[in-house]
């Protein structure tokens, strides 16, 4: 009966935190239960970051909002979290089903608050062998379901999903040297050398551990890289709307890039098993070797906007600092590598096959990628 544990919980862990929270902040008058007369002090003002035109000092009293501010936003708030509170209330969960890693989760949050704040000598109790780990475990928590988590989530998957690229099929060489008339490649290479030039410009704003200065988009760095870049940690609490903007175009780059991503696996594999079945036809083997052609500089373009977005993000509080001009200039920008990206998708959809059309939209997006960067308006140059 996970759903019924929960459900019996919920009401004390709130009482108790707005217990703690009035006592906190000195404003007994807010220690008020549900009436049908007056509103009462709800998680969403337990949370807020002011109370009254002050700082609310509830954050600063749990010590360590990692432990419980993150976690209430996460479970209750976060739009992408499982929100149970409101779920619950609201009747939009199935009971039977109810998950009992996440009754687990609220158990483990309250015994946690419990040791922190109870009167009574909890010392035995807390060095339990099955308490003490609870909390260490609790004291490094981080926000699963923010904006920042969500990205991390995303690009990390990214990546994942373009290091299968080199295991794909391909056809033999031999067989591409009968089509004639195939063009491209010195393009292709031209623009590999200029995303290796871009990559080399941003090395210094990088762990120097994940840095290679005689290949710049080596896939494997590339993606010890990104996996350092998102353990770094990122305050979610609080984020101003700025913020929270960008990250919202951020995320959108990288769902572009990722459905890129699929896109190429699933046109690849499609198209060497025609080949190798000899069903297509002679316009359709110039379209797949041009495709083939085209992956050669997708796969850096990709890994390159990935780490772009991903040093934007470890810098994103940065951007409250860039003056209300130089903000939208910034926003203009990221706006305009979406696009490419969502241009990207279109080209490489099964139903387009654009591939000589990547090269062109992709050589202009680097030209505005390196241009920004000369002028140091990334968040990671400020």
């Amino acid at each position: 009966r996970y759903a019924d544990c929960v459900i019996l919980l919920l009401p004390q862990l709130e009482a108790g935190l707005r217990l703690l929270f009035t006592t906190t902040n000195k404003c007994p008058n807010r220690l008020l239960t549900a009436e049908p007369s007056a509103l009462y002090t709800t998680f969403d003002e337990m949370l807020a970051k002011r109370l009254d035109n002050e700082v609310n000092q509830l954050p600063a009293v749990l010590e360590e909002p990692a432990m419980a501010s993150e976690f209430i936003w996460d479970f209750l708030n976060h739009q992408e979290g499982p929100r149970i509170r409101d779920r619950l209330s609201h009747g939009e969960i199935n009971l039977e089903a109810f998950p009992r890693q996440v009754a687990n989760q609220i158990v483990a949050f309250a015994i946690t608050l419990l040791c922190r704040f109870s009167d009574e000598d909890m010392f035995a109790f807390k060095e339990h062998m099955v308490i003490k780990p609870l909390m260490n475990c609790a004291s490094c928590y981080r926000s699963r379901f923010h904006p920042i988590s969500r990205l991390k989530k995303q690009v990390l998957e990214c990546m994942k999903s373009i290091l299968l690229w080199p295991e794909l099929p391909t056809v033999p060489e031999e067989h591409i040297q009968t089509i004639k008339g195939l063009e491209g490649n010195a393009e292709a290479s031209a623009l590999i050398l200029m995303i290796s030039e871009i990559l080399s410009q941003l090395q210094q704003y990088m762990p120097q551990d994940c840095c290679s200065s005689d290949d710049p988009i080596d896939s494997v760095l590339t993606e010890r890289l990104l996996t350092e870049l998102c353990d770094t940690r990122i305050c979610t609490l609080y984020s101003p709307r700025p913020v929270l903007e960008i990250l919202v175009v951020l995320r959108k780059i990288s769902t572009q890039c990722h459905q890129v991503s699929e896109q190429v696996i699933a046109g690849t594999e499609l198209r060497y098993k025609q080949w190798m079945n000899k069903t297509l036809r002679s316009r359709q083997r110039h379209n797949y070797l041009r495709m083939l052609n085209s992956v050669k500089f997708l796969s850096p373009v990709l890994q390159l906007i990935l780490v772009l977005i991903t040093l934007e993000l470890v810098n994103v509080h940065l951007v409250c600092k860039k003056n209300p001009f130089d903000y939208q200039q910034y926003l203009k920008f990221l706006k305009s590598v979406l696009q490419y990206t969502e241009n990207l998708v279109t080209y490489t959809s099964p139903e387009k096959n654009k591939w000589d059309e990547t090269m062109e939209l992709t050589n202009k997006a680097l030209i505005k990628i390196r241009k920004v960067s000369d002028r140091k308006l990334m968040l990671m140059q400020l």
